[in-house]
């Protein structure tokens, strides 16, 4: 196979186009393979590998030779957001779980409201909630003009959330990337889909295996809330010594809650969920739980509704390299879910309208 691509590389000779399809999957993607696709194709070199391919799945490093700037230009637009507002690295990586959990990765939850569209910002779990709109605005924008039509929105949301994490203490890993954004958002599964901070376990697990991800998943995953705020609303049964759902609570925390939220405008108070390192991705999350010191309570009840969930969460207070090696698997994971590849979806040029 590398025989055939430099043939390719150093001729003029007419390929079979789909042979070109194959040697994508070497994940050789030089700026002359993708014009060779184009011409094959009758097409213009962005997005060619994916429209031409059809097939063609998420990969690692596929765009180092296209727009080898990418990552450090999603980077550095992430690093002077953190910068300036730690708490924007939660938001980032929360953007990141609401989009894949309604139909996939596609970055529909970046589409805007229109006179004759719905997106998904108004959903419940959304409205006056998600935030770091204008950080993506602005790493499209620059990446449009480097790299015109080449790194999906999709593909930006991922990045984001590796980055926040990153620059929050927290592990590194290699985002896979070929996504393509969708032509299209659901509100109702917006509404229907994303765990609420109420849940019971069985719900939690529910919804997670509807979408291909597993107990362990939900648990790794659970732990983004070592860093960030909610409101006060969200946790507003955690204020007793108990829930609805008998997640047990620590009183002295009970009693610091009661006393933040106590003012006229608790609706709008914000409480960190994880009050000892609140910007420091670590496993100190699992070490609150233990403690009866989790914030929201589908947190809580990790520990005090399912005896799988407990172990889990004892395993990952003992040791943070376990939680750091299963949260990168789960958010790789995450990553794959509906993914939009070949010629579905599109390449958006504004990731809050459809080109």
């Amino acid at each position: 196979m590398i025989s055939d691509y430099m043939t390719l590389l150093h001729t003029d000779q007419i390929v079979d186009p789909m042979s070109l399809c194959s040697m994508s999957q070497l994940q050789v993607h030089s700026p002359a393979v993708i014009l060779k696709l184009a011409t094959a194709f009758g097409s213009t070199p962005n997005d060619t590998l994916n429209e031409a391919c059809g097939g063609v799945s998420l990969g690692f490093g596929i765009f180092q030779d296209i727009c080898p700037e990418a990552e450090a230009i999603i980077f550095s637009w992430v690093e002077k957001a953190v910068s300036n507002d730690p708490r924007m690295a939660a938001s980032l990586l929360r953007l990141h779980f609401h989009d894949c959990f309604v139909n996939g990765c596609d970055a529909s939850i970046l589409l805007d409201d229109t006179e004759n569209f719905v997106g998904e910002k108004t959903a419940g779990p959304n409205l006056n909630s998600l935030r770091g709109f204008e950080v993506i605005d602005a790493i499209k924008s620059e990446l449009e003009s480097v790299c015109p039509q080449t790194i999906s929105c999709a593909d930006i949301l991922a990045t984001v959330a590796r980055d926040s994490v990153v620059l929050s203490g927290g592990p590194a890993w290699e985002v896979q990337m070929g996504r393509r954004d969708s032509l299209s958002a659901s509100k109702e599964a917006a509404n229907n889909n994303i765990p609420g901070p109420n849940s019971t376990v069985s719900t939690l697990v529910a919804t997670f295996q509807n979408v291909g991800l597993s107990l362990n998943d939900m648990v790794a995953l659970s732990g983004a809330h070592t860093i960030g705020k909610a409101r006060c609303s969200t946790f507003s049964t955690r204020l007793q010594g108990t829930n609805q759902n008998g997640a047990d609570i620590n009183l002295d925390f009970a009693a610091s809650l009661q006393q933040l939220c106590s003012g006229s405008d608790s609706s709008t108070t914000l409480a960190h969920l994880d009050l000892v390192t609140p910007a420091t991705f670590d496993n100190q999350y699992y070490v609150n739980l233990l403690s009866g010191e989790g914030l929201l309570p589908s947190d809580q009840v990790l520990v005090s509704g399912n005896e799988q969930t407990r172990k889990i969460v004892e395993t990952y207070a003992e040791d943070p390299f376990v939680f750091f090696e299963d949260f990168k698997l789960s958010m790789l994971k995450m990553g794959r879910l509906g993914e939009l590849t070949g010629s579905n979806g599109e390449i958006r040029r504004n990731c809050r309208s459809i080109n």
